[in-house]
C-alpha cells in the first residue's frame, strides 16, 4: 500500500499542476470573443448618407460590418425577392399586390424621413426660384420648355429669368425617390395622375436620366439650365441651389429638417396605423409637399437564426440610438408612433418558428 500511495502522488501532483497551468492559460487568454455576424443590403440611394453613417457607427461599436450597395430602390426589391441579400431598402412601399410577389412575407421597418427637392442650376439668376405644382408638373410633361416662360414668371414677379431652355432631369433606373416624386406630382395634378401616374419607374414625357440621386446631382451641377429632383442631402453636398415650392396651405416653403419634420408629424396618426401610407402633399400649414419615409424590407421569417438575430439588433439600434443622428444629415425622426410599430415588428421576427428578440 506504501508503494502505491508513492506512485499515486507524483500522479496527483502532476494533474493538480496541470490543472493549475490550464486554470492561468484560460485567465490570461480571456473570455472567446463572440464572432461578428456581417450583414448585406442593397436598396435605396435616398437614405444613403445617413445608413452610411449608421453602419460606420454601428461597426465601431459592435463589430458587426453592414455592406450596403446603394443601386436604387426596384433593384434593392429585386434582390430582396431573389434572397441574394439580408435586406433591401426602398423609398416605396411595397402595396399588398407586390406582397404576394413574394417568396415569404416581408416586414415594412420605416427608418427616417427625408425630402425631395428641385435642385437647378441658372447662373447669373438670384434666387430664390419660386415654383408651384402646376409648373413642376408642366416641366416634366414637357409643356414649360424655357425659365422665362409666363407661368415661372408670375410665381417671381421682379426676378429677371433667363430665356434658357430647361431641362428636366430625371432618375434612369428604379428609384424610390421616383416613386415620391412621382406620387406627388399625381396627387397635385390629375392629368400627370392619368398620362404617366406614379411608380418606381415611369415612361417619362420629357428630360434626360441619371442614375442615383448622385446621378441626378451631378447632371443638374454640371448642365446650365437643368432642373433635377434628389434628396435633400444630395443638393446640399453637391452645393446645388434648391426651388422653394408651394404646399396644399398655399405657402412657399422652403426644403429643410424643419418642413420635413411638419410633413411628417401631420402624417402621424395615419403612419400608426399603416407605415406605407403616403405623406407627400400634406396639409400642414409649414409642411414641405415632396416628403417621404424610406423602408427596410424585412422578410419575416429568416432562414439564418444567427444573422436575423444580428438584423433585428441592428434595427432596434437604429431605433432607439440612430435617430439621434439623422437630424444632423436632415433627415426627420420618426413619430414615436411609427417607432412603437417597428418595435412590435422586431417581435415578429422569428426564425422556425422562434422569436429572434423575445421580449427584450
Amino acid at each position: 500500500m506504501t508503494s502505491t500511495l508513492k506512485q499515486a502522488a507524483p500522479r496527483a501532483a502532476w494533474m493538480f499542476l496541470a490543472v493549475v497551468a490550464a486554470a492561468g492559460l484560460a485567465a490570461t487568454a480571456g473570455p472567446a470573443p463572440a464572432v461578428a455576424q456581417d450583414l448585406t443590403g442593397a436598396g435605396a440611394t435616398f437614405p444613403y448618407p445617413i445608413y452610411s453613417k449608421w453602419f460606420d457607427t454601428y461597426r465601431q461599436k459592435t463589430g458587426v460590418a453592414i455592406n450596403y450597395q446603394s443601386i436604387g430602390s426596384g433593384a434593392g426589391i429585386q434582390q430582396v425577392k431573389a434572397g441574394t441579400v439580408d435586406f433591401g431598402a426602398s423609398d416605396a412601399a411595397l402595396s399588398n399586390d407586390k406582397l404576394k410577389e413574394l417568396p415569404r412575407p416581408v416586414l415594412h421597418f420605416p427608418t427616417v424621413a427625408g425630402a425631395v427637392v428641385l435642385a437647378y442650376d441658372l447662373p447669373g439668376f438670384r434666387g430664390p426660384l419660386k415654383l408651384t405644382p402646376e409648373i413642376v408638373t408642366g416641366i416634366y410633361l414637357g409643356g414649360i420648355t424655357a425659365w422665362n416662360d409666363k407661368r415661372i414668371a408670375a410665381a417671381n414677379p421682379g426676378a429677371a429669368l433667363p430665356a434658357s431652355p430647361i431641362l428636366a432631369v430625371h432618375r434612369s433606373d428604379g428609384s424610390g425617390t421616383t416613386n415620391i416624386f412621382t406620387t406627388y406630382l399625381s396627387a397635385v395634378s390629375v392629368k400627370w395622375k392619368e398620362v404617366v401616374g406614379a411608380n418606381t419607374s415611369v415612361s417619362w414625357p420629357a428630360g434626360v436620366g441619371g442614375k442615383g440621386n448622385e446621378g441626378v446631382a451631378g447632371l443638374v451641377r454640371q448642365t446650365p439650365g437643368a432642373v433635377g429632383y434628389v434628396e435633400l442631402a444630395y443638393a446640399k453636398q453637391n452645393r446645388l441651389p434648391m426651388a422653394l415650392l408651394r404646399n396644399k396651405a398655399g405657402k412657399f416653403v422652403e426644403p429643410t429638417l424643419a418642413s420635413t419634420t411638419a410633413a411628417v408629424a401631420g402624417a402621424a396618426p395615419l403612419l400608426g396605423k399603416d407605415v406605407r401610407t403616403p405623406i407627400v402633399d400634406s396639409p400642414a400649414p409649414d409642411a414641405w409637399p415632396i416628403s417621404g419615409l424610406t423602408f427596410l424590407l424585412v422578410y419575416r421569417d429568416q432562414k439564418d437564426p444567427v444573422k436575423g438575430r444580428a438584423l433585428a439588433e441592428f434595427i432596434r439600434w437604429a431605433m432607439r440610438d440612430g435617430q439621434g443622428m439623422v437630424e444632423a444629415l436632415d433627415y426627420a425622426r420618426l413619430p414615436e408612433a411609427v417607432v412603437k410599430v417597428n418595435e412590435a415588428n422586431l417581435l415578429k421576427l422569428a426564425s422556425g418558428g422562434r422569436p429572434l428578440l423575445g421580449g427584450r
